[in-house]
């Protein structure tokens, strides 16, 4: 999709509608009239790429893992950080954000739907750029629905006074919808497409996508009917190196399956990001890291040679020695103390090291908990790092996978096909885990839970899962811990912010508030529980 330069984009959005900044701003925006647009083939293209531009860039993916127990948003005065301890109202920056950024998506997605046929253009085409749009307008409703849970259904363009009087739209609606949007979608895509066309949504994507949503629903018997039917088309495998699939090396994999793309060094900064510069190590770039891994993820990596949790007394593992002989995963999502960075110097977050990632440094925007994220840290955006061009991945063939061994297990349609699944991903050549066995219903469960936390880590998963598994209350209370070190006298300690607290109430932080700015727009809207 690259070949479509969408640094255009911000005059495409234009056209394809008012694009206003909030859903139900009551002062709409100007737009070019119809008459200077809608015109060519070459409109639609354009127009339907202007969609795919609206894609977030590297912020979904620096904060959406930190609001969970396996990251830490490193920032206490942002908003996300409120997110993170859930002590926020309807009035937080990001609620209203994310609320805007998906109504943005879905505004534009309906703006274009209604144009296009209008167009006199190749059928076939006018066809595949609909079910395009469609499936990128589900894609925010699924995003929607997990935040906020009833959510105005809007499928088309909306007058001021119109936006001013919408409703909620009951959940089970709004996956109903996704779900005929996206199984309409399939049948029209196809399952591949030349080079030039890359990272368009394709028959594979709108069945992943419907996999997806109907597992979040807990509809798992379509889940996994739509997972079964991604496995079966034959057009996905997993990449060999687990470790690439994050670098420019694995962006033309066979496992990516939707990803917004970028490029490297790119003038227009809507097509590049500077991911680098938010995962990185202080010591590289000071005052820019902004999210950093936490004692759950880490501790979730199985030992290597047992394949056993490291609680497990037969797992083997050493605390003074804890990232020796563990899932290499590991190594391939995070920087622990003792590693090479990009520009070859050590880490070493240490207590009274002296360095720039000493955790007891009252630099911000260094690790208090004593390591770095590793995953999308792509060693040629050193020498740029506010140009990075990697792709961000939204779907994969290895959360496929997982999708239909989770919706198998659920369902209690535990055969061979769903350890096969499973250890396909841990058998990568960089990973080459241990089998998985079990074929018991609960030890399965926890096994594919586990997976998904390790497996998928800062790819922005982790939120819907613990959300939807009902286990957020059990995981995430608490403070902030971080790495395990021998102090000067040899004990073990581990650091912990005793400072930082997260909460989580069960009876409120399951769903975000609506924002209070549409509250205030929008009478007819009503509020989630006790906000």
């Amino acid at each position: 999709m690259k070949t479509y330069k969408i640094w255009c984009v911000s005059l495409i959005v234009l056209l394809c509608a008012s694009c206003t900044n909030d859903l139900l701003d009551p002062v709409p925006q100007d737009r070019l009239a119809k008459d200077l647009f809608w015109k060519t083939e070459q409109d639609a293209v354009y127009a339907a790429t202007g969609v795919y531009s609206l894609l977030g860039n590297q912020w979904r993916y620096c904060a959406m893992d930190t609001y969970t127990d396996i990251a830490h948003w490193v920032l206490q005065w942002r908003g996300e950080s409120g997110i993170e301890k859930n002590t926020y109202e309807s009035n937080n920056s990001v609620v209203l954000s994310d609320w805007q950024y998906y109504y943005q998506i879905i505004e534009t997605s309906s703006s274009f739907l209604e144009n296009v046929v209008e167009v006199d253009m190749d059928g076939a085409l006018k066809n595949r750029l609909i079910a395009e749009v469609k499936a990128l307008r589900a894609f925010a409703y699924i995003n929607l629905a997990m935040l906020f849970g009833d959510v105005p259904l809007v499928t088309t363009s909306l007058t001021v006074d119109e936006a001013k009087s919408i409703s909620r739209t009951p959940v089970s609606g709004i996956w109903s919808f996704v779900s005929e949007e996206l199984t309409a979608a399939a049948a029209v895509l196809p399952a591949t497409y030349p080079a030039a066309n890359r990272g368009r949504i394709t028959k594979g994507t709108a069945l992943g996508l419907r996999a997806k949503a109907m597992l979040y629903a807990g509809n798992y018997q379509e889940a996994k009917t739509a997972a079964k039917e991604v496995m079966d088309l034959g057009v996905y495998q997993l990449h060999n190196s687990y470790a690439e699939l994050f670098d420019y090396a694995g962006e033309n994999s066979a496992e990516i399956m939707f990803a917004r793309e970028f490029e490297k060094n790119a003038s227009a900064s809507s097509n590049r990001h500077n991911i680098f510069q938010f995962f990185s190590a202080n010591s590289l770039f000071t005052q820019q890291c902004q999210s950093v891994p936490c004692k759950p993820l880490v501790d979730a990596y199985l030992m290597k040679s047992t394949g056993l949790p490291i609680d497990n007394p037969a797992s083997g593992f050493d605390p003074r020695n804890p990232y020796a002989d563990r899932d290499p995963r590991l190594s391939h999502t995070i920087y622990v103390n003792g590693d090479a960075l990009v520009n070859g110097s050590i880490l070493n977050s240490l207590p009274g090291s002296g360095t720039g990632d000493d955790i007891t440094s009252s630099a911000e925007n260094v690790t208090p908990t004593g390591w770095y994220f590793k995953k999308w840290i792509c060693a040629s955006d050193f020498g740029n790092p506010a140009r990075c061009g990697v792709n961000l991945i939204y779907l994969r063939y290895a959360e496929i996978l997982l999708i239909y061994a989770e919706a198998s297990v659920e369902l209690g349609q535990i055969d061979q096909s769903v350890l096969d699944a499973i250890n396909a991903i841990r058998e990568r050549a960089d990973v080459n885990m241990p089998k998985v066995t079990a074929l018991d219903q609960s030890e399965l469960r926890e096994i594919v839970r586990r997976e998904r936390m390790v497996e998928l880590a800062m790819e922005g998963h982790r939120l819907y899962d613990i959300r939807r598994w009902r286990i957020a209350e059990n995981v995430i209370p608490g403070t902030v811990k971080g790495m395990t070190y021998e102090n000067s006298t040899g004990a073990l300690v581990t650091i912990e912010m005793s400072g930082y607290v997260k909460e989580f109430k069960s009876n409120q932080h399951y769903l975000w508030p609506i924002p209070y700015r549409e509250l205030t727009l929008n009478p007819n809207l009503t509020q989630n529980p006790n906000y």
